[in-house]
């Protein structure tokens, strides 16, 4: 994949000698950066599209200085700058980093084809092609998964190569982080967002320049990486952001739990609480819980309108087998388990659905489980 011209247009914007850009695709999937009218903003370098895993896309300003401070102290996370491959789509936020942080650091980064999906033979392919020995990439968990089932000793030999793999984008389960460690494999969780540069909590600790507290357990992320706020949109900036103290903070739809040392945990979405039957059930535990049972690779929980129980638990599950016996003892399991939690609607699949930058498409899955959930 051709990303010269994507990376002259970036090098321009973050000089000020040229405007501020966006990055979209075509068809075919190639990247392209176009220009971008800000006013109103200061300094703009990049503009980037938020996910829309939770609804509509919000264009979010981002500033030289404040992706000059995420490229610092993602260096020093990293003890070191090296090459970057480019494995995830450059219109969102960790691709954009990538050729980023190249351009700060002075190294030439690598793109892999993406034109078929993301593949183990064309990762491996691309990770071939790097000449730095100091070696980065950024990952979502599906990504990794696919590279870790992998039959190819190349592939694994080319995960173990990379001084770090940021994974993140969705949560990791536990199972995969313990399955690329006991691979060799150097993986760095992230927490962040297009409103904060990207990831700034790495493992569960911020970056340098990083603040993170809570608000009624709500997660508030603060400092130089957070963004300028949204392009044309004024109330939802206002209600996302707040300066305060000279520290400029971005208000997540994240709930956590801080610990003493100033670990972050986070615990899901604000708003993944079920309310069923009168019972208030966390999306995210029960997710968790789902994810441990053997067979299962991945696990989405929704709450979905119930006539009898005003909001049922519902369920999208990524199986290895999905024979009828496996899929009845799997629910047998998680009645087992979770007893009055345990999901009414299940659907499984052998992959979650998708946004094209790796995060599980949250309204899509909600929206089949509603169906079905009515339906039965």
């Amino acid at each position: 994949m051709n990303i010269d011209p994507v990376l002259k247009a970036l090098a321009a914007a973050l000089h000020g000698e040229g405007p501020a850009v966006g990055i979209v695709a075509a068809e075919d999937g190639t990247p392209r950066a176009v220009a971008v009218e800000t006013p109103g903003f200061e300094d703009a370098a990049v503009v980037v599209r938020t996910s829309g895993s939770t609804g509509t896309p919000k264009a979010t300003v981002l500033t030289v200085d404040q992706l000059a401070a995420s490229s610092m102290a993602t260096a020093m996370a990293l003890r070191g700058e090296g090459q970057w491959l480019l494995a995830l789509p450059l219109q969102f936020v960790a691709g954009v980093q990538v050729l980023v942080r190249s351009l700060f650091a002075g190294t030439r980064p690598w793109a892999m084809d993406l034109s078929n999906g993301f593949t183990p033979e064309a990762f491996t392919a691309a990770a071939g092609e790097l000449t730095d020995t100091v070696r980065f990439t950024s990952l979502v968990p599906t990504q990794l998964q696919r590279l870790l089932d992998s039959p190819s000793a190349e592939t694994l030999a080319a995960l173990r190569r990379f001084n770090a793999i940021l994974l993140g984008g969705a949560p990791a389960p536990a199972a995969l982080l313990h399955a690329a460690r006991e691979a060799g494999v150097k993986v760095v969780t992230t927490y962040g967002s297009a409103e904060t540069c990207g990831g700034c909590v790495y493992d569960g600790r911020p970056l340098d320049g990083v603040s993170v507290r809570l608000d009624d357990g709500r997660v508030l992320l603060g400092g130089d990486t957070v963004a300028s706020g949204y392009l044309d949109a004024p109330e939802a900036t206002a209600e996302a952001f707040f300066d305060e103290d000279g520290t400029r903070w971005y208000r997540t739809n994240d709930l956590g739990e801080l610990a003493g040392d100033g670990t972050l945990t986070v615990l899901g979405r604000a708003d993944d609480v079920i309310i069923t039957g009168g019972v208030k059930a966390s999306a995210a535990f029960i997710q968790a819980e789902l994810e441990k049972f053997d067979g299962v690779t991945a696990a989405f929980v929704a709450g979905v309108p119930s006539r009898e129980w005003g909001q049922a638990v519902a369920a999208y599950v990524a199986v290895e087998d999905s024979s009828a016996e496996s899929i009845a003892d799997y629910k047998a399991r998680c009645q087992e388990s979770l007893g009055a939690l345990a999901p009414k609607t299940v659907l499984t699949t052998d992959g979650l659905i998708m946004l094209p930058n790796g995060k599980p498409d949250r309204l899509a899955m909600i929206e089949l489980l509603t169906e079905v959930h009515q339906g039965e």
